[in-house]
């Protein structure tokens, strides 16, 4: 039996489910929305981009002191890094964070549920536990199911998460190895890498493709790796990693070229899925495509009346964001008042040097043909950069 009805019920809290609740109560609609953690805040503010960029901040603080001496300051002592203290300042960031959102919702008035939200038919919501069994159903008008990714897991790898992990465990974990792998160039990979080195761990990347950083615009993936190799970050590129064990409290790794090395632990950076299965979109005739991803317009209309999927879950761009901006439309929609959303959407890696860029590739370009021209501007030449040290 249904407790509640809502003029719109969002799933999942992330910075796209949270903006879309918090849009939707502000346009006058009663709102409810469904969280499966205890808090609030999605991949971006759990495992994501806020945990990542609290660490990064650290480790860019013990790169910079790294090269004090080249500022003209001279230290004395050892600068050694409490990754205890680390993580609990990073903690109490997401801990403050997450009140944050919780009060927000809060002064709009939208109804907070704990549990999974599955599809159960036409305008019904069933919140469950984490066995599946039913705590409560509400019935609702319009469904916006922002229910985010989950990283990629390689079959047949091992599973101890105590040596092969994905940035969900790695950005809380107890210690710091001495020796790492991240399998995976791209954004996390590369950020990881950035984050770990200045902490005193040997890092080596593993990417599969020519260049880091793939999709991206090349010669800003060749820059980064030069950055890297002064570092002392190792960068196998072209290079498939063909099996992998653990043994004696190690993890054995052979590569596509024949080699093979330990490590203390593998972090798997290899990208996303999408968080749509479980959920009962086919009680409403919601399908997804082959890399299941909630199809939709431009509007995040799906082939359903009335349901919108916004953020990760309908694979446009998994950036939070492009989730949040997605939520402001979905509601526009949902409420009447049909919304393209058509913006090129930025993206920035959050390395130091950071990496940024918005539309097109110059090799996405010419590849459709585009006449394109290009200007190369070294920051190694700008008075600012000198200045700061940062060239």
């Amino acid at each position: 039996m249904s407790n509640k009805h809502f003029d719109l019920v969002v799933i999942g809290s992330g910075p796209g489910g949270y903006i879309a609740a918090l849009k939707a109560a502000e346009r006058g609609a009663s709102t409810a929305i469904i969280e499966r953690h205890p808090f609030y805040g999605g991949t971006c503010l759990n495992w994501g981009c806020i945990p990542s960029k609290a660490l990064l901040a650290t480790a860019e603080l013990s790169h910079e002191i790294g090269h004090a001496k080249e500022m003209g300051l001279d230290l004395t002592g050892e600068v050694t890094v409490n990754w205890t203290r680390v993580q609990k300042r990073k903690d109490k960031i997401l801990t403050k964070l997450r009140g944050g959102i919780k009060g927000l919702l809060a002064a709009r008035k939208v109804v907070g549920y704990q549990g999974l939200g599955v599809l159960d038919g036409e305008g019904r919501v069933v919140i469950t536990n984490d066995d599946g069994s039913a705590k409560e159903t509400i019935t609702t008008d319009r469904v916006i199911l922002a229910t985010g990714s989950t990283p990629v897991r390689i079959p047949g790898w091992p599973t101890d998460t105590n040596f092969v992990c994905t940035s969900d465990e790695s950005l809380h974990w107890d210690t710091l190895p001495k020796k790492l792998l991240i399998v995976g160039g791209g954004v996390i990979g590369c950020e990881f890498a950035c984050m770990l080195q200045p902490f005193g761990v040997d890092v080596t990347i593993v990417e599969m493709m020519p260049k880091l950083l793939p999709g991206m615009d090349g010669s800003l993936a060749d820059e980064l790796a030069k950055v890297f190799k002064s570092r002392g970050i190792k960068c196998l590129l072209s290079t498939r990693v063909e099996d992998m064990g653990i043994k004696d409290d190690a993890v054995n790794v052979r590569f596509g070229d024949g080699n093979s090395d330990t490590f203390d632990r593998v972090l798997v950076a290899v990208g996303r899925r999408p968080a749509t299965s479980g959920i009962g979109l086919d009680t409403v005739g919601i399908k997804l495509n082959d890399r299941g991803f909630i199809e939709t317009d431009d509007t995040l209309l799906t082939a359903r009346k009335k349901y919108y999927a916004i953020g990760d879950a309908n694979g446009k761009c998994l950036l939070a964001h492009a989730a949040s901006a997605h939520g402001v439309s979905a509601v526009e929609s949902a409420l009447g008042h049909p919304r393209a959303f058509d913006s090129p959407i930025p993206f920035a890696v959050y390395t130091f040097p950071e990496v940024a860029g918005v539309g097109l590739t110059h090799e996405e370009a010419h590849a459709r043909g585009i006449p394109i021209s290009v200007g190369l501007f070294p920051l190694g030449h700008l008075g600012k950069a000198m200045a700061v040290g940062d060239t």
